[in-house]
């Protein structure tokens, strides 16, 4: 195990690259201790492992915390187990089959297409009030609120609510990063709890009052086949709002970023508005905002001769796959121009990101305003990098127009 990968590091997390080059040239699976996860590096595995049914999100479809040799969570963060859990992000088959199935009638290209000016509008009404104040932080006047009102209008949370949503969400993603303390458990927990009261109690509106929601549509759904439990819809309610802006809101603010330090480049995009389609998906690939997706082994899987037995964890490093000179010609070169790009930012297999098509119309939707009511759009102070490494952003990005 290369020593310069270290993901409790401000270094590290700044700049991850580096250490993925190093993992990449020196084997195809490390084993790293301070996690307990064989750390997979190149492209081919990790796509490969992503479709692989050997590998899950959980295990608790097939053993129990015995038999898998694992000690059961902390009865004191069972809140948030509870939560989890019973989110398609966290489930395997037949459950995860039955719940998809459900929620993904809410993605469909159409449905999306019929979202795309409502996505349009509020993004044009985001970056006209940023740009009449001369700029500020990116993130929090735009990159943010833009995903958060889309996905908050789509279950039906009423707008006055929305701002408790990002804190209760932050709180429970702490819970994703490596060996989270006590704590982030705790607070990841009490945000648990008051987000499912909270949502509980919008489901007993939605009841005696539905409307064109989609926790309207969860709740009207009676096939036996797939009628979900107030605690799945409440689950499932819980990570679309999470998975449906942390991701982007990082996206954005990481893309911007990296454009601004590659000038030639961010030339050529103001220049030429057509290049946006593929810029999108290259700095989705150049910085990926989810660098690590972690698996558990639910039969022996071997790695370049090296055999990994049930029970252990994978880390499968998106953002160093995502800049293997194996798969990416020039890989650690941004080319907004870039059109060969299986770039998996956005996973694979039967837990691809349900909500990639809508994210990209919320990015393609926030850059092109930004282009074009901003092309003189400047950086105003070097940002800063959040702690956390699973789930990677800045803490703000400070412009000036």
């Amino acid at each position: 195990m290369h020593v310069s990968f270290d993901p409790w590091s401000p270094a590290f997390v700044a700049d991850p690259y580096p250490a993925y080059a190093a993992l990449r040239a020196t084997g195809r699976a490390h084993y790293f201790e301070p996690a307990r996860q064989w750390l997979v590096p190149h492209h081919s595995e990790v796509s490969g492992l992503l479709r692989d049914r050997r590998l899950g999100r959980t295990y608790l479809h097939r053993f129990t915390h015995d038999e898998f040799g694992l000690a059961a969570p902390p009865a004191a963060h069972e809140p948030f187990h509870t939560l989890n859990g019973q989110g398609i992000l966290d489930l395997e088959a037949p459950d995860h089959t039955r719940i998809r199935r459900l929620v993904a009638k809410a993605f469909t290209p159409r449905r999306v297409e019929m979202l795309t000016p409502s996505v349009e509008r509020t993004a044009a009404a985001l970056v006209e009030d940023f740009v009449a104040a001369g700029g500020g932080d990116l993130l929090a006047s735009v990159a943010e609120p833009l995903p958060v009102a889309v996905i908050a209008e789509m279950l039906g949370v009423p707008e006055a609510d929305r701002g408790l949503l990002r804190p209760w969400s932050a709180a429970i993603c702490g819970m994703f990063e490596l060996n989270p303390d006590e704590e982030t458990a705790q607070a990841a927990v009490r945000a648990s709890q008051e987000f499912s009261a909270y949502l509980r109690g919008l489901i007993t509106v939605r009841r005696g009052d539905p409307g064109p929601d989609l926790i309207s549509a969860l709740i009207a759904a009676h096939d036996d086949e797939d009628r979900l439990t107030e605690q799945e819809i409440v689950s499932t309610c819980v990570l679309l709002l999470n998975a449906g802006h942390e991701a982007t809101v990082n996206a954005t603010a990481n893309g911007w970023w990296t454009l601004f330090r590659h000038p030639g480049q961010l030339a050529a995009l103001r220049a030429d508005h057509s290049l946006l389609p593929t810029a999108l998906e290259e700095l989705l690939r150049y910085d990926t905002p989810v660098p690590m997706f972690a698996r558990w082994v639910l039969d022996d899987i071997e790695i370049d001769g090296t055999v990994i037995g049930r029970g252990s964890q994978v880390a499968l490093l998106f953002g160093s796959a995502n800049r293997d000179p194996e798969r990416f010609a020039d890989a650690e070169t941004l080319d907004l121009s870039r059109r060969d790009n299986p770039h998996i930012s956005f996973g694979a297999g039967i837990h691809y990101c349900l909500g990639a098509p809508l994210a990209r119309v919320e990015m393609a939707a926030s850059f092109g305003e930004l282009l074009r009511r901003a092309p003189g759009m400047r950086l105003a102070a070097e940002p800063e990098w959040k702690p956390g490494y699973v789930i990677r952003g800045l803490r703000e990005l400070l412009v000036e127009i």
